[in-house]
């Protein structure tokens, strides 16, 4: 029997079950905490920040590698079983699904409840933008934006990466994410220090941003929704870079679910013009916020399918 066939579908069953779990020693903590202070230490005005960036990116990385790849080497050594034990509690890690559903679900309920300050609250905890003061249907906006974009980069490209090349190509992705979530931001401090993390991250996106694409529209004809409105949508960002990832992926999103999405966003209290995305076929309703998690769910479960049937035949 082929084990390493089954690592990344019983990897993807433990974050259905457990989510993602909020350990001290998670990788993804890990690494972050490496970053921050690498970052504090490499982002000066003395040298070159670009060239500082990209060494940030090597060291991450390769540490990254080295860490993963070591620990699977060494369980491999001690018994092949603990190697498929690993494995897939790495995949696992790099995954999230539930995590990402939870926390939308929770916004859906601070609103259905009334309480919006609680939404804005919880909305604070998965977004860059600023959240004080947004009116419910921004809200509800900003929610569906995050769940397109997380199902891309959170549980599709994770999954895309994982299938490529196991738990060490998952984790490089998850790696430049997490650099990119961190340094990959267009103000003053990182705009030149995060410029090789964000480019990476759109390459490194850009084939899953289309996978996701795909996925999204079908999750929706399975849904009986407006499928053909979700494609024509995606079609616009068919050919673009790298930096249409995300709205690819909201496009998709926006118009299965037949609503607008875009617009003025602040962050740090400065605003940030985003185009508008899909047509106001109906206006946005804390509905959607569900609809966007099943999408999510079904896209996911798409991916699974199709990344078992292209390995086992490889």
């Amino acid at each position: 029997m082929n084990y390493e066939l089954l690592i990344i579908p019983l990897a993807y069953i433990l974050d259905l079950v457990f989510g993602d779990p909020q350990w001290y020693w998670h990788p993804v903590r890990l690494i972050g905490r490496l970053i921050e202070r690498l970052e504090n230490k490499l982002n000066t005005e003395r040298i070159n920040k670009i060239f500082c960036g990209a060494v940030l990116v090597i060291l991450v990385v390769g540490l990254t590698v080295f860490g993963i790849g070591g620990i699977l080497k060494l369980a491999r050594l001690i018994h092949p079983f603990l190697f498929y034990i690993v494995s897939i509690l790495f995949i696992y890690f790099s995954l999230s699904i539930r995590a990402l559903a939870a926390e939308a679900i929770k916004i859906y309920k601070n609103l259905e409840s009334g309480d919006i300050q609680k939404a804005r609250n919880n909305l604070s905890l998965i977004v860059g933008r600023d959240t004080l003061g947004l009116n419910e249907q921004e809200i509800i906006r900003a929610t569906v934006e995050t769940v397109a974009e997380s199902t891309m980069d959170g549980i599709i490209a994770p999954l895309f990466y994982a299938f490529l090349g196991g738990p060490v190509m998952a984790w490089v992705y998850k790696a430049i994410n997490t650099l990119d979530s961190m340094v990959g931001y267009r103000n003053e401090r990182f705009k030149e220090f995060g410029y090789v993390s964000a480019k990476l991250d759109g390459w490194l996106n850009f084939i899953p941003s289309k996978i996701t694409c795909f996925l999204i529209s079908v999750s929706i004809f399975c849904s009986g929704k407006r499928w053909l409105c979700s494609l024509k949508e995606a079609k616009r960002f068919l050919l673009s870079g790298p930096g249409a990832n995300s709205d690819a992926v909201e496009a998709a999103m926006s118009g299965g679910l037949g609503v607008q999405l875009g617009g003025q966003n602040f962050y740090d209290s400065v605003a940030v013009e985003k185009p508008f995305i899909g047509q106001a076929v109906e206006p946005l309703s804390i509905k959607h916020i569900r609809q966007s998690v099943s999408i999510a769910y079904i896209s996911s479960a798409l991916m699974l399918v199709i990344g078992v049937v292209v390995f086992k035949k490889g």
